[in-house]
This record gives structure tokens, C-alpha cells and sequence, in this order.
């Protein structure tokens, strides 16, 4: 892995522990050389993951649509930034040029983007790992509830398993990078209709 998407919030959170696993996870990151593609922001945890990494001379890549450039929440000191047109053409350029895929805290964008790109791997537009931090609880819930899809028969094992999770960011990293995608279902899954 050479290029690590992360979803992240646009607000700081209310507990510390947020900002210290972006912290721990920038610190990992830049360990294992592996570059940061995040949506080109300088505030809340996004700005938080940029600036950590950028401060222990790793690479970080920002991609963020016109529209949220313009109202300077552009992020002034990356090593990249690329703006694009739209949303859509920022998680297609994030897909594209990354290696893997981490959410972090955040709100409905983060969750959305999360889930875009894991619906991406299921329909096999891509074989790329996607990961939870799951910072103080944070998404523990949201695991029950996709654990819930599965016992309903709505999500088959072997997609919610694309899904990988830690609370540790070394954890969560090695096992990216031992990620073995499953075999595609040649029938639309229930889960993809």
C-alpha cells in the first residue's frame, strides 16, 4: 500500500480521544511510508489528519470540489491538492489514486463516502481494503447494526467481512495489508439490489 484514504470529520468532535488516534494514525502512516489522500480541508479532524502527517514529512494529497474550495476551507499546506468539479468526481479521483481505505470519526459525509466505496468493493469496482478506527466506541453501534443486516439476511458474511475494524491504527493497517478480497458472487447479492 502506498496511498491510504481517510474519511474524517469536518468538526473536531467532542472528545479528545478523536484527535488522538488521527495523531496516532498519521504516526503510523508515515511509519510505513504510506502516503494520505483525504478531501483537501483544513478543518476539524480532517485538518487535524493533514497537519499530523505533514508534520513528520509525510506526503498528503488533498482532492476537493470547487465548491468547497471556494469557501476556503482549502487546506494551504499539502504537498497535492487537486480540485475537482464535484463530489462525485472527488470520490471517484480518491478510488482511483488510493490503495486502501480508513473512516475515522465523522458525520453523514464521512458515513456516506464509507459506504460508497465499500458498496464499490461488494459490486467489484474495485478489490481494495476498506477499515473502521473505531476510536472510543465511536462506530460501535454501527457494527452492531451491520452485524443486524447480516442476521437479517439482507448483507451476506462475506461482504460485511470486507469491512475490517480496530481500535488501534497498527492493528488496523496490518491487517489492510493482509486483506484478501472475497470471490465475487457472479448473482447480484440481496445486498446489492
Amino acid at each position: 500500500m502506498k496511498k491510504i484514504c481517510v474519511y474524517c470529520g469536518s468538526s473536531p468532535g467532542r472528545r479528545p480521544e478523536y484527535l488522538a488516534a488521527t495523531e496516532a494514525l498519521a504516526e503510523e502512516l508515515v511509519r510505513r511510508d504510506i502516503g494520505l489522500v483525504y478531501g483537501g480541508a483544513g478543518i476539524g479532524i480532517m485538518g487535524a489528519m493533514a497537519d499530523a502527517v505533514v508534520a513528520r514529512g509525510g506526503h498528503v494529497t488533498g482532492i476537493i470540489p470547487h465548491a468547497l474550495a471556494n469557501r476556503e476551507v482549502v487546506h494551504s499546506g499539502l504537498n497535492e491538492l487537486r480540485v475537482v468539479g464535484s463530489m462525485h468526481e472527488r470520490k471517484a479521483l480518491m478510488e482511483d489514486v488510493s490503495d486502501g481505505f480508513i473512516a475515522l470519526p465523522g458525520g453523514l459525509g464521512t458515513l456516506e463516502e464509507l459506504f460508497e466505496i465499500l458498496t464499490w468493493s461488494q459490486l467489484g469496482f474495485h478489490r481494495k481494503p476498506c477499515g473502521l478506527l473505531n476510536v472510543a466506541g465511536y462506530y460501535d453501534g454501527l457494527i452492531r447494526f451491520l452485524d443486524h443486516t447480516v442476521a437479517e439476511e439482507l448483507v451476506a458474511d462475506q461482504y460485511r467481512k470486507m469491512l475490517l475494524q480496530a481500535e488501534d491504527p497498527a492493528q488496523l493497517l496490518t491487517q489492510m495489508e493482509n486483506y484478501q478480497a472475497p470471490a465475487m458472487d457472479e448473482r447480484l447479492s440481496k445486498s446489492a439490489r
